[in-house]
């Protein structure tokens, strides 16, 4: 590595004082996981005094706290271009780069770090278990092939109910009322359902979203009530308090699950199978809409495929996969109000018949339609602007109004961001965010939100709660051993 930019700007004495005390204001609220202030102090270091290379990797670091990967990607690389020797910077680099699926890109950076530091083994290890993601990936794609549905290998006929199995079982192979109450308190108990019966959910499951459209239409009745939450992001023990305080869902109490219903939290496999369990329930009247968490490269890298190898097996994950796939991207409710896990759209013009039918029997792409409605943001300024995230886009109020004008709608919900009250109600009212898991990975102190509208005037009306107690068992418990460069 080759040492410092040459082409730094001038800066003053005093500004380089000024800059230590933002960064040292940003270190502090960074230490108390305030990572909002963290990044406009560490902004403010940086207009004072630009040519600082951990001032950019440290506001990285923050982005990377808040999801915000393509900001941090670019933070990490300015802070390298400073100082090519700066280890930090390669190393928040990778992250970023691990975090947005960039496998390859991310062992480019590692290596470099294991270069330079031979003998760190932290370093080395990273190195190391990067480089077993990378092969894995390249032998899964090149037997990809060949490969058959998992749900086509299931065979639940043999597979035995053990004697001393006391848990939840299906009547008739059918999920009733009955049935998931026992499955709620076994969950509640830290109770596992049985092989069988999770296969048979999932194999159910898939057949129910198979037959479904990309975009849902979906009818409130006026005189009915109608649930919308958030992400929930395996947070098992919220998920029950929203049933608490809002009611079991029921042909009367109808809820839309908006996405990210996994990983991070580490009890995602009882979060899905309630759900799941109650969409087959109430087909009619329990919806589930895709989020950028429930595709491969998240689950891998966030606990939930290691959760499920960890409860159940290896064949069970990739089954999830296919479900996933089939997931619904939106729901259209009373023709006035579009759901979708992220945003809009990188073009003007898009009308609610694309959504309809967009193929989404596959991973998520990198553009496109399918792409932003699930990775999509937006910002408070018109006009479009990269994501801060490296996937997606980031739309303004005049991006939403269009949007709206052009397809006889009152407004969007989405969710995708962690919200310090739970929700945010953005352009003009036009555009509102609804996050569900509150207190996110138990560090950040939000509250969580749902929102309760009525089909005879479609009005938001918000729940806000605070996270409730759960057993010792950690976020990210499950989660790639590599993203503890995340922590």
């Amino acid at each position: 590595m080759s040492g410092e930019d040459d082409s730094k700007l001038e800066v003053s004495e005093e500004q380089t004082k000024e800059a230590e005390v933002c960064k040292e204001t940003a270190n502090k609220y960074f230490k108390e996981q305030n990572f909002d202030e963290a990044v406009i102090w560490y902004s403010k270091a940086i207009e004072l005094n630009p040519n600082v290379a951990v001032y950019y990797a440290n506001r990285s670091f923050a982005n990377l706290r808040q999801e915000a990967f393509g900001y941090a990607l670019s933070d990490a690389s300015k802070a390298i271009l400073l100082d090519k020797s700066y280890v930090k910077g390669y190393y928040r680099r990778a992250a970023a780069h691990m975090s947005l699926g960039k496998f390859k890109l991310a062992l480019r950076d590692f290596e470099t770090v294991t270069k330079a530091r031979p003998n760190d083994s932290d370093a080395k290890k990273k190195f190391l278990e990067c480089t077993k993601i990378v092969r894995k990936l390249a032998f899964e794609k090149a037997i990809a092939v060949d490969k058959k549905n998992v749900a086509d290998t299931i065979d639940l006929a043999g597979m035995a109910i053990e004697d001393d199995y006391f848990g939840p079982k299906l009547v008739d192979e059918k999920v009733t009322l009955d049935f998931m109450k026992k499955l709620m308190d076994c969950y509640k108990n830290q109770g596992k359902l049985h092989r069988k019966y999770a296969y048979k959910i999932l194999l159910d499951v898939e057949q129910l979203f198979m037959k479904q459209p990309s975009m849902v239409e979906v009818h409130i009745p006026d005189d009915k009530k109608f649930t919308i939450c958030g992400d929930i992001h395996g947070q098992f023990y919220d998920l029950m308090n929203i049933f608490t305080l809002n009611g079991l869902p029921s042909p009367d109490n109808p809820y839309l699950f908006n996405g990210d219903f996994v990983d991070r939290g580490s009890f995602s496999v009882e979060c899905i199978f309630t759900l799941f369990g109650f969409k087959l329930l109430y087909p009619d009247h329990f919806f589930m809409s895709r989020g950028n968490h429930e595709s491969v490269t998240m689950n891998q890298m966030y606990g939930f495929e290691g959760e499920v190898k960890s409860k159940y097996t290896e064949q069970m994950a990739h089954l999830f996969t296919e479900v996933y796939n089939w997931l619904p991207l939106c729901h259209c409710l009373n023709k006035r109000v579009l759901v979708m896990h992220g945003g809009l759209f990188s073009r003007d013009g898009v009308k609610l018949d694309e959504l309809r039918v967009i193929e989404r029997n596959k991973q998520p792409p990198e553009d496109g339609l399918m792409c932003e409605l699930l990775w999509s943001d937006p910002q408070p300024q018109d006009g479009r602007a990269p994501s801060k995230r490296g996937v997606g886009v980031q739309f303004g109020p005049d991006v939403t109004h269009r949007f709206l004008k052009d397809n006889g709608l009152d407004y969007v919900v989405r969710s995708h961001e962690v919200k310090a009250d739970g929700y945010e109600v953005a352009h003009d009212g036009k555009c509102i965010t609804v996050f569900s898991a509150p207190n996110y990975c138990d560090t950040m102190g939000n509250k969580g939100a749902f929102i309760i509208l009525n089909g005879k005037d479609m009005k938001p009306n918000f729940t806000t709660y605070e996270a409730v107690p759960h057993p010792n068992v950690k976020p990210m418990a499950y989660a790639n051993s590599i993203m503890s460069l995340l922590c």
